[in-house]
């Protein structure tokens, strides 16, 4: 491996999922890194349910968690494709060679990360609200919005899908699009039958007016459920707040009173545990990844949307795929070259396969019925698991091989210019 040349310490600008892998594969490939959240205080508590799919796994596993990602959350293998009305159009086996993926509390995630940063040594700094940098010939200093700033090598975007740092790499760059779907979640007590019950599979039913996801809860201790809501205009949180949770539950029991088996867990559905989510959004293809010492990772260049069950797991493969590229190359540009080399088409074609399958949710009557005639067909041609799976689940990382360089055409950008958020 190449010794590093330019690049000693890394700014990591936000604290949630990515920032902290992005730390810790930073120093695992000898680079320091500082942590920099926009947020007054941790986030502990926070957030929803997701899935860490088996690509994902691995990638936690290089940062040397798989210990601790493997005890948080609850394995799922199977996925079923049901149409509404209690059949199964289709069945995803997973791959016999692949561990299956793990659906978590964000929570139960950001602790484990906390936590390795602490006995890292990595700083984590709150507070830090980015409004701004300075790149020079020898780094890059960013501003933040209580009037302190900080100084690296590098200023690393891990700041999600409404990104200052995407702005300063580009201020035409597209923001996060609207899904046109609305997400709702909660629990039940309601039991599921068979293997259902016992948790070992995850179901998602294209019901008549809107699409349902669902899964048995460890020792049938009930079921955890969500429903995608067709949406046309997004709505603010503080809009979501005003209607309140049980408004919401009884628009979702609405929705799903024709279907199998939603009608059933939602009737009783504990509406204390219902949580809604309006940002339901797609980042479009950025045409920028990086300019001079920046570089975006995540969510903040390319968010899938929830459709795709690979947002986390997108994630973090960015970030170990770019330390490894700093690790590898003689400077930054190369490794930010190389680094968009080997992500964007991935990613580009993950997000492109979810804003089909969110079209699909948000269809009609119509629509909904031509999926449930099409899906038994699609499943003997074109979608077999091994077609579908392989390509997204199966993709590993591996540290150890040393990385090639890239055209750097895509990286190269002025440098000793000041840039300031909108």
């Amino acid at each position: 491996m190449n010794a590093i040349r330019t690049a000693k310490k890394a700014l990591v600008i936000g604290g949630g999922i990515a920032g902290p892998v992005m730390a810790l594969a930073l120093c695992k490939a000898g680079i320091e890194a500082v942590v920099l959240e926009a947020y007054d205080a941790s986030a502990e508590g926070i957030g929803g349910t997701f899935m860490i799919a088996p690509n994902g796994l691995d990638a936690l596993a290089v940062v040397g968690l798989a210990a601790e990602v493997g005890a948080i959350g609850q394995p799922i293998g199977p996925m079923l494709i049901e149409d509404g009305k209690g059949g199964v159009l289709a069945e995803f086996a997973g791959l016999a060679d692949l561990p299956p993926g793990r659906v978590m509390r964000r929570a139960e995630l950001y602790e484990v990360l906390q936590r390795r940063l602490r006995e890292t040594g990595i700083e984590v700094r709150y507070g830090k609200r980015l409004v701004g940098a300075e790149e020079g010939a020898d780094g890059v200093t960013a501003r933040f919005a209580d009037g302190s700033t900080a100084t690296g090598d590098l200023l690393i975007g891990t700041d999600g899908t409404r990104s200052t740092v995407r702005t300063l790499i580009d201020p035409a760059a597209p923001g996060a699009r609207y899904t046109g779907l609305l997400g709702v979640g909660g629990y039940s007590p309601h039991r599921l039958p068979g293997r259902a019950g016992r948790g070992e599979t995850m179901h998602f039913a294209n019901g008549a007016r809107a699409f349902f996801g669902y899964w048995g809860l460890p020792d049938g201790a009930g079921t955890a459920w969500f429903s995608n809501i067709p949406q046309p205009e997004q709505q603010s949180a503080e809009q979501v707040r005003a209607v309140g949770r049980e408004e919401w539950l009884r628009r979702v029991r609405d929705l799903h009173a024709d279907d199998l088996p939603a009608r059933d867990v939602l009737r009783e559905a504990d509406a204390d545990t219902v949580e809604v989510f309006p940002r339901l959004e797609i980042m479009p293809s950025v045409p920028h990844w990086c300019r001079g010492r920046m570089v975006l990772v995540g969510d903040s260049v390319h968010a899938p949307s929830n459709s795709s069950g690979q947002g986390v797991s997108l994630a973090v493969e960015s970030a170990v795929e770019l330390a490894r590229c700093l690790r590898d190359l003689p400077d930054h540009t190369a490794a930010f070259a190389a680094y968009e080399a080997l992500r964007r088409p991935r990613v580009e074609k993950i997000a492109a396969d979810a804003a089909r399958t969110n079209n699909q949710k948000a269809s009609g009557p119509v629509g909904r019925a031509l999926f449930r005639l099409l899906a038994p067909i699609a499943m003997r041609t074109f979608m077999s698991p091994e077609k579908m799976l392989r390509p997204v689940h199966g993709h590993r990382i591996d540290w150890d091989r040393p990385v090639a360089s890239a055209a750097t055409g895509a990286a190269t950008g002025r440098q000793g210019r000041a840039v300031t958020a909108p």
